[in-house]
């Protein structure tokens, strides 16, 4: 793929970016979708089977700089504090009175993520955010000491939006973010399990080498703040944009989303590597760039935003293979590729 950028200069946006996700595909994807938003204007290209055009799909752990761009609205509001403690806004869910809600943002809180401990078979059960929470997967940390992705975090922090304004993350969702932007195809499906039929179907892989299983039914009730949303690479690439411009948030929330800490265990992703409130800070040649990826079964995205807002990159692939080496080349590969989009004229 490396390659295949180095000679951007003599081929547009889309015939890169379509070259790229072909190369995705021979490996063993069963479609991929990107999206580019530069120079103001877009560039949609898709390959392999069964991908629409604006197809809609599970964005998973990137529905987090969703949740917490309402949380930092909220806090510039002063309906909340960033310092407040989550214990005293969710009495009888959380019981540390150390945690708060910066904690929960940053994933320093020290609370082991719950995903670990869902039962089997239950992809297409309803799940209640206060029993995720209550599931454990592992001993706590103390709070502040060290960071790990959990997303219980943020399954929290839907909650503590429901605490404080009477309404579920979801809906300040929509009427905070997906309204005022025009997102018309971001929305939490709560417990319908099913995609529209404009969207690709979602596989995975249980062996390697053996049979894709059909996945793309899915309760995201399992999911709910932390990674829940089903978006389209058009409303994903504005979001981004606009969330860095300050259409979402104001100078001083901006600035609480920037103030970043090493995400240690992710090093081998990308040595510098750090987590802001709600989003990844990407180091890179270019200067660096903010992201927050996603993966439900059968779905990955990736995405990439430049500093300014002036430029964003979306992409989505519908495979999940079984050997873990494929899988890492792959996340790999499109995080490069969303770098170097970043950077093309």
């Amino acid at each position: 793929m490396r390659e295949t950028i180095a000679v951007a200069e003599r081929h547009d946006l889309e015939a890169v970016l379509r070259t790229a996700l072909d190369e995705l595909c021979r490996l063993g994807v069963t479609g991929a979708q990107g999206q580019v938003h530069a120079g103001g204007r877009d560039v949609v290209a898709w390959a392999g089977a069964g991908m629409p055009a604006a197809g809609r799909f599970r964005i998973g752990g990137a529905t987090a700089a969703f949740t917490a761009a309402v949380v930092l609205q909220l806090a510039a509001e002063g309906s909340l504090s960033l310092d407040d403690e989550v214990a005293a806004l969710l009495p009888g869910v959380l019981t540390d009175p150390r945690i708060t809600v910066r904690h929960l943002l940053q994933h320093t809180s020290g609370l082991p993520d719950y995903i670990g401990a869902l039962a089997g078979g239950s992809r297409l059960a309803h799940h209640d955010p206060e029993a995720l929470v209550a599931l454990r997967s592992g001993p706590a940390a103390v709070p502040g000491t060290q960071w790990t992705y959990s997303h219980t975090d943020y399954v929290l922090a839907g909650l503590v939006v429901r605490a404080v304004t009477g309404r579920s993350w979801a809906e300040q969702v929509r009427n905070r973010i997906a309204r005022p932007l025009g997102l018309r195809d971001t929305y939490f499906p709560y417990d319908h399990p099913s995609l529209p039929r404009s969207s690709a179907r979602a596989y995975q892989q249980l062996v390697p080498g053996g049979p894709l299983l059909d996945v793309t039914e899915l309760n995201p009730t399992a999911l709910d703040a932390a990674g829940g949303l089903v978006s389209t690479t058009a409303d994903l690439t504005r979001f981004w944009c606009a969330l860095r411009r300050g259409e979402l948030l104001g100078p001083d929330a901006l600035a609480e989303l920037d103030r970043t800490v090493p995400a240690g265990p992710y090093q081998d992703v990308r040595a510098g590597l750090g987590f802001g409130l709600g989003a990844f800070r990407v180091p890179s040649a270019g200067g660096g760039f903010w992201s927050h990826p996603g993966d439900v079964p059968g779905t990955a995205t990736c995405n990439g935003v430049s500093d300014d807002g002036s430029r964003s990159v979306v992409l989505y692939r519908t495979t999940t293979p079984a050997d873990p080496v494929l899988r890492a080349d792959l996340d790999a590969r499109a995080l490069r590729l969303v770098e170097d989009l970043l950077t093309l004229d």
